[in-house]
């Protein structure tokens, strides 16, 4: 397994992945019709839009398996939203906007190797604290909390007419290694 920067070339299998891993994470937390909806082809032109200009493709990174091609994705930039528990602050925020790896290839170090690279990407161009934005309910969060991540906000965003709950995680020292935190039996779920 590698990690790497995407490629213009790794646009349809990003799509694939995003599609699958979203039907497969999201059910029952955001609108089935909305799922059910969800179109490769469509993700696919998002992503070759993406990985074609510069200024994007760089933030964008995969995880490659020998044998299956791309199995997980990552993107980061900017912040775009900053969360209220990092308003007033003095640095500068970036964001990991998407990272997904397909249910097989879960629990392999993937997750924490991608979100490294991007840590890696986002200090690189100058940023000093990392936020990620997820549905509350979404059972990953403890992932990023095993991560190092801290709760830093939450808001309601809407998804196909339905309000659903968010909440931000935050990174403030991008420079520290991600060394996977042991969680407390309450937080293993």
């Amino acid at each position: 397994m590698k990690i790497r920067r995407g490629r213009t070339a790794d646009a349809q299998a990003i799509g694939r992945v995003h599609v699958e891993t979203w039907q497969a994470t999201y059910a029952g937390l955001l609108p089935d019709a909305m799922l059910v909806r969800m179109s490769e082809a469509r993700q696919a032109a998002y992503w070759q839009r993406s990985l074609a200009d510069p200024r994007e493709a760089r933030g964008i990174f995969v995880a490659e398996d020998d044998d299956m091609g791309v199995v997980g994705f990552g993107s980061c930039g900017p912040v775009r939203d900053p969360p209220d528990g990092l308003n007033g602050t003095e640095q500068r925020v970036g964001e990991v906007y998407t990272l997904y790896v397909e249910p097989d290839f879960q629990n392999r170090g993937l997750g924490r190797r991608l979100l490294d690279a991007m840590f890696r990407q986002l200090r690189a161009d100058g940023f000093d604290t990392a936020v990620l934005w997820m549905l509350a309910r979404n059972p990953t969060r403890f992932f990023y909390e095993g991560m190092g991540g801290d709760p830093a906000g939450s808001r309601t965003d809407r998804f196909s007419g339905t309000d659903v709950e968010e909440v931000a995680y935050a990174w403030r020292d991008l420079d520290a290694p991600l060394v996977r935190r042991r969680l407390a039996p309450e937080e293993e779920g």
